[in-house]
């Protein structure tokens, strides 16, 4: 009499080895804790910059919620247009697509303009939406004049700029009254700790839900420490106050501030969606490499670029801020090496039903920065090193080597020097307060200017060539 029966480190290895491939065969269910841990990863950060931003238009609660709830919805729809391209529009990578910090700065100068207002952010939101899709759409004539330097060079940027984001988490994120107090940084090295023994101890493909483990120790001991009395207040239960079981998305044209088309505005966030562009192109030359370990094809940079310009477009009709490839996804591809579009898609599935459902989004926004940063700090070491492993592909010759230094050194250098720039008209200073931009620019234009490698030899290197 034959036995039937499965054995369970055979489909261990399976599942491990469907996690690793794009188009994997792995059930729904069985991505579902994978997608929450992607989730998690981005969800704060998420939402962070509407939160500046309504702040400086002075909008009401209502409205805030309204455009919280936007987020979340294309959020989710730029996270599946990624991963499942209409057209030529989507990567067909895992990517994760969120809120974009690079805006923030234009954002609320345009809304706290009286003459202008929120109605002309998402008027420029809509338009530079329509300019970086364009931008993904040609991408074949303009990416051949940047060479591989110039994309190691924004990877490493993006991995460094992302340090002090991390390390402001760490220590319970930047302003919080409680900064850098003991319990913060209590929570989030044993937050750390615990992803780092979780990807040592556990077994098969448990290793790869290290980072999930993580935010659910962290957030225990977070609850501890605020039902305790050691931290009150460290969870924010004031989240959970008002909410409705069900929030149904409103487009920007009935919303009370509606939209405008003010040719200042858009200007300075075509700029910015250019900056933008450049740094889809990293975060997809970094996702590929730590994630297949190859560059990306022309398709994919192109399709990402794309899709990151037609989401921003619809993220503007729902009244929200543009988007972008998310820089912490890829982090957590770097740690985890879970790259299965099917278990991306479960994340992106759970943003949209965070949209309708604002319970949902208020228990994933209660978590504690001290417990994002205690994972987020290996994440974005992890981007720095993807960005070193180019740099290190691309060669280290002395003219390389003349671009990497200027470019780091200025663009992150600058950018920690408050007022380096505050003569300079507010249009550049917008563009030019993200490290990104100017590394970018420096190392474009030196791959341009500089001579061939022969012009940077000693008499001596010639000599022994």
């Amino acid at each position: 009499m034959s036995q039937t029966s499965t054995d369970p480190i055979k489909e261990d290895t399976a599942t491990g080895a469907a996690l690793r491939q794009l188009d994997g065969k792995i059930s729904i269910w069985a991505g579902i804790p994978f997608g929450i841990q992607h989730v998690l990863a981005m969800f704060v950060a998420n939402l962070t910059p509407i939160a500046i931003v309504v702040a400086a238009a002075k909008m009401p609660a209502e409205q805030s919620a309204w455009i919280i709830s936007s987020a979340l919805l294309v959020a989710g729809l730029g996270t599946c247009l990624q991963l499942y391209p209409l057209w030529r529009i989507g990567g067909r990578l895992p990517i994760v697509t969120g809120v974009s910090f690079t805006y923030v700065a234009a954002a609320c100068l345009i809304a706290a303009d009286p003459q202008l207002g929120y109605g002309a952010v998402i008027g420029a939101v809509i338009v530079g939406g329509f300019i970086e899709l364009i931008l993904g759409l040609t991408a074949h004539y303009w990416k051949p004049f940047i060479n591989p330097i110039v994309s190691a060079v924004v990877v490493t940027t993006i991995g460094f700029s992302l340090l002090s984001a991390g390390a402001a988490s760490f220590g319970g994120g930047s302003g919080s009254p409680d900064f850098g107090s003991w319990q913060n940084l209590t929570v989030a090295t044993i937050t750390l700790v615990a992803c780092l023994a979780f990807q040592v101890l556990a077994q098969g493909i448990f290793k790869q839900l290290s980072v999930l483990f993580g935010l659910i120790v962290g957030y225990v001991i977070a609850l501890i420490f605020t039902f305790s009395g050691i931290a009150p207040g460290m969870v924010d239960f004031t989240k959970f106050s008002g909410l409705s079981i069900v929030s149904l998305p409103h487009i920007a044209p009935l919303m009370p501030f509606g939209i405008k088309f003010d040719l200042n505005a858009i200007v300075s966030f075509a700029l910015l969606y250019i900056v933008s562009s450049v740094e889809v192109l990293g975060n997809t030359s970094s996702l590929t490499q730590v994630g297949f370990n190859r560059e990306p094809s022309e398709r994919e940079t192109a399709g990402a670029i794309a899709g990151d310009g037609l989401i921003s477009s619809v993220s503007g009709f729902f009244g929200a801020l543009p988007l972008t490839s998310f820089a912490q996804n890829v982090g957590l591809v770097a740690m985890t090496k879970v790259v299965n579009r099917k278990v991306i898609l479960t994340g992106g599935i759970i943003l949209i039903l965070a949209s309708f459902f604002p319970g949902l989004a208020a228990v994933f926004n209660s978590l504690p920065q001290a417990v994002l940063g205690g994972c987020t700090i290996m994440m974005f070491g992890s981007i720095v090193l993807a960005g070193i492993q180019m740099i290190a592909k691309a060669g280290f010759s002395q003219r390389n080597i003349t671009i990497v230094t200027l470019a780091l050194t200025i663009g992150i250098g600058f950018t920690q020097t408050d007022g380096i720039f505050q003569y300079f008209p507010a249009l550049f200073q917008s563009v030019f307060s993200n490290a990104i931009a100017i590394a970018f620019v420096v190392a474009l234009v030196l791959s341009w200017v500089l001579p061939d490698e022969k012009h940077f030899l000693t008499d001596s290197d010639s000599s022994a060539q």
